[in-house]
C-alpha cells in the first residue's frame, strides 16, 4: 500500500484570501493549452493574431467553467444545489464535470466560429489535443482534495485517503491518478502523434470523443460513484459510463464520416 500524500489543499492563504490548488490546476490547464495553440496556431490560420488566440482562449475557458459546474448541478446533484443555490459558486469545493465543460467548449467553439469564419469542426479539430492538459490538471487537483476517489482494493498501490473524505479508512484505488494517467497523458499523446500528420476535418475531434469515453468508461468500474446517485443500473453502471457512451458512438461515427467523405485533407499537424 502507497502512503497518500498529505497536501493541504490552499495552497496559498494570504489573510483571508485562500487559493487552492484545485483552482490552480485550472489556470495550468488554462496556460498549457495556451502555450501548445500558441505553437499550432501559423498552421491552423496563418491569418490568426496572438489577440484572436487570446479571445478563443478566453471564451473556451468560460465554457469550461460555467458548464463545467452547470453540468455537475444537472448531472449530479441538481436536488442539492435547488436546496441551497449559493452552493453554486463554491467552485473551490470541487464539483465540476467534464461532460457538462465539453458541451460548455462545443458552444464556446461553435459561436466562435460563426464570428471568426471558421466551421465548428474546424475549431474543435484545432482544440481536440489542447484539451488533456487542463483534463490531466484537474485529476491531480481531484487528488489533492482527496475526492473522487475508487473502490477498496488490495493492489500494492492502493492509498487510504483522509478521514474527512473517506470516513471508512480502507485502502482504495487511486482512480483520481488513473484518470490523469488515461484522460490527460495517455489521450495527449493520442492527439498529438495523430494530428501531427493531415487528417481530414472531424478526424482529430472523432479520436478525441473515441478514446475519451473509452478511458472513462474503463476506469469507471473502479471509481465509486457519487454517493447522491450510486449506481444507476445492472449494480454498476454509473452516471458517468451512461455520459461517455454517446461520446464513444459519437467519435465512430465522426471517425467514419472523415474518411468516407470527399474532402481535401486539412493539415492540424503540431
Amino acid at each position: 500500500m502507497l502512503p497518500y500524500p498529505q497536501i493541504d489543499p490552499v495552497a496559498l492563504a494570504i489573510g483571508p484570501l485562500k487559493i487552492h490548488w484545485y483552482g490552480l490546476m485550472y489556470l495550468i490547464g488554462i496556460g498549457g493549452a495556451w502555450f501548445l495553440a500558441s505553437r499550432r496556431l501559423n498552421r491552423f490560420d496563418p491569418t490568426w493574431t496572438k489577440e484572436k488566440l487570446s479571445d478563443l482562449i478566453f471564451w473556451l475557458s468560460t465554457g469550461v467553467i460555467v458548464g463545467g459546474r452547470l453540468g455537475y448541478v444537472l448531472f449530479y446533484d441538481l436536488s442539492a444545489y435547488i436546496a441551497n443555490p449559493t452552493l453554486i459558486f463554491e467552485v473551490w469545493k470541487g464539483g465540476m464535470a467534464f461532460h457538462g465543460g465539453f458541451i460548455g467548449v462545443m458552444i464556446a467553439a461553435w459561436w466562435f466560429g460563426r464570428r471568426n469564419g471558421k466551421s465548428f469542426f474546424q475549431l474543435m479539430d484545432f482544440i481536440a489535443p489542447m484539451v488533456p492538459i487542463g483534463l490531466g490538471a484537474g485529476r491531480i487537483g481531484n487528488f489533492i482534495n482527496a475526492e473522487l476517489w475508487g473502490k477498496p482494493t488490495d493492489v500494492p498501490w492502493a492509498m487510504v485517503f483522509p478521514p474527512f473524505s473517506d470516513p471508512a479508512q480502507l485502502p482504495r484505488h487511486p482512480s483520481q491518478l488513473y484518470q490523469f494517467a488515461l484522460e490527460g497523458v495517455a489521450l495527449f499523446l493520442i492527439l498529438y502523434l495523430f494530428s501531427r500528420k493531415p487528417r481530414p476535418t472531424m478526424a482529430v475531434s472523432g479520436m478525441f470523443a473515441l478514446f475519451y469515453g473509452i478511458f472513462r468508461f474503463i476506469v469507471e468500474f473502479v471509481r465509486v460513484p457519487d454517493a447522491q446517485l450510486g449506481y444507476l443500473a445492472f449494480g454498476w453502471v454509473t452516471m458517468g459510463q451512461i455520459l461517455s457512451l454517446p461520446m464513444i458512438l459519437a467519435g465512430l461515427g465522426l471517425l467514419w464520416w472523415a474518411y468516407n467523405r470527399p474532402q481535401p485533407l486539412k493539415n492540424t499537424a503540431l
